[in-house]
């Protein structure tokens, strides 16, 4: 509804009066269908300005700005309102216990003790970066590959590590003697968050991303995460007044938000339907499609995949039964036993002039040896043909029958995925390490 809130007349220029009717429109907005009109300028005779809306509306409108990406909100992925409102609520939940376990960490230095020395609080400071600092190198070392592959998981994984590291700030006011060592191990802890919750924010800043506006979006999440921040230092603050010199207050406190942390951690990550293909969501989606002839969408995949880490999945009920468990992608051809390398060879004869990969089957486990020249496609296609020769392992002749399965639906299967949004251009897995090569020389070569 429009309101007219103001009505000018202006007298026309001499000479430029007409006998016509000239109306221009004046709107407001960053998306095309998204704009509010603000004002209708009529010369019919003389100049009209008649303005809509209200002074509030307009500023509201560019208070909102910015905090939501531009184009918003056919700009983003569906899921990203639910994520962005769970993520706030658990970002606000760690702002006001960081107020506690700091609290607690500088008690433990001395801080306000007259006994305390700056030299030993700044050295314990900074053998507790040092320590994060290492931590945070050899955590990317080992697992910097695989963040973006199971970037649900390792989102969960970056906040628990996070959590654990505030209680170790907050019990060590308890252990005087082993300080610096829990202050240090909290340190350690979080330093795994930092790379994991970067690198995770990064792999959904680009799913959430229409409109090649990942820059948007990430400058709009610091924008949220901001304010987040300010409204939880206030009331960690206030918190950490209220329950100073009250011991059981402060740990009811912490344990009851970090529950609550966790619990919206998980409901934002529940939120997801990523559009990516990775090895859990590539067996889900194939599983279902060799049994029914159709592709399941990201967001019915989001509600099958397993959110929490493999082992802590497994002690409760399996959702589906996991083929991807059973292929091992890039394996190193020294490693294979010496009938399995006969095979492999036997393999690579008869696909000598196709195909970028060769599958050998190991102890009900389909290995992979990737091409040295595979490209991303080839990768991705290796994979769904070990998941369909896995599907079908307990026939005798499931290498053969997948084979032809592959050379009759692959691409059908392709163009189905594409059709529900589905990323075919990759699959999401640890970097491959181990390739090989492979050169056919006939006999007719070697004698001539």
């Amino acid at each position: 509804m429009e309101d007219s809130t103001a009505r000018e007349l202006i007298p026309p220029s001499d000479g430029n009066s007409g006998d016509g009717t000239f109306i221009l429109e004046e709107w407001n907005g960053s998306a095309s269908t998204k704009l509010s009109r603000t004002a209708v300028i009529t010369a019919a005779p003389s100049l009209s300005i008649q303005r809509s809306g209200n002074r509030f509306g307009h500023v509201w409108r560019r208070v909102l700005e910015a905090f939501v990406p531009e184009g918003f909100p056919s700009s983003v992925t569906p899921d990203y309102v639910p994520f962005q409102a769970w993520d706030s609520l658990q970002g606000l939940s760690t702002y006001i216990r960081t107020m506690l376990s700091t609290q607690a960490l500088l008690s433990a230095i001395g801080v306000g003790e007259k006994s305390a020395t700056v030299l030993g609080a700044t050295f314990q400071w900074f053998l507790r970066d040092l320590t994060g600092m290492i931590g945070g190198i050899l955590f990317t070392f080992y697992q910097g590959s695989n963040l973006d592959s199971n970037a649900k998981m390792w989102r969960l994984v970056a906040d628990f590590m996070n959590d654990l590291g505030m209680l170790m700030d907050l019990v060590s006011p308890l252990y005087p003697s082993a300080f610096v060592f829990v202050v240090c191990l909290g340190s350690l802890s979080r330093s795994f968050t930092g790379v994991a919750s970067g690198a995770t924010r990064a792999a959904l800043t680009q799913h959430f991303a229409l409109q090649n506006n990942a820059a948007d979006i990430s400058a709009k999440e610091g924008s949220q995460e901001t304010l987040a921040t300010m409204i939880g230092m206030a009331l960690g603050m206030l918190l950490a007044r209220v329950t100073i010199g009250h011991p059981l207050f402060i740990w009811f406190s912490f344990l009851s938000l970090t529950i609550f942390h966790m619990y919206a951690n998980y409901k934002a990550v529940q939120c997801l339907a990523l559009t990516s293909l990775n090895v859990e969501r590539s067996s889900i989606v194939l599983k279902h499609f060799m049994e029914t002839g159709q592709v399941l969408s990201p967001a019915q995949v989001s509600k099958l995949e397993h959110i929490l880490p493999t082992r802590i999945s497994s002690w409760g009920s399996k959702k589906v039964k996991s083929l991807h468990t059973q292929i091992k992608l890039g394996v190193r051809v020294s490693s294979l036993k010496q009938q399995e390398m006969m095979i492999l060879l036997r393999t690579a004869e008869s696909h000598h002039c196709k195909g970028k990969y060769l599958i050998v089957e190991r102890n009900k486990d389909i290995s992979i040896v990737m091409h040295k020249n595979a490209t991303a496609a080839d990768v991705l296609q290796s994979f769904i043909h070990a998941l369909v020769e896995a599907y079908q392992l307990k026939d005798d002749s499931a290498h053969s029958e997948s084979q032809t399965w592959m050379d009759k639906n692959y691409e059908v299967f392709l163009l189905k995925l594409k059709s529900l949004g589905w990323k075919t251009e990759r699959l999401l897995t640890p970097s491959i390490i181990w390739r090989a090569d492979w050169i056919y020389s006939s006999l007719d070569k070697k004698t001539s």
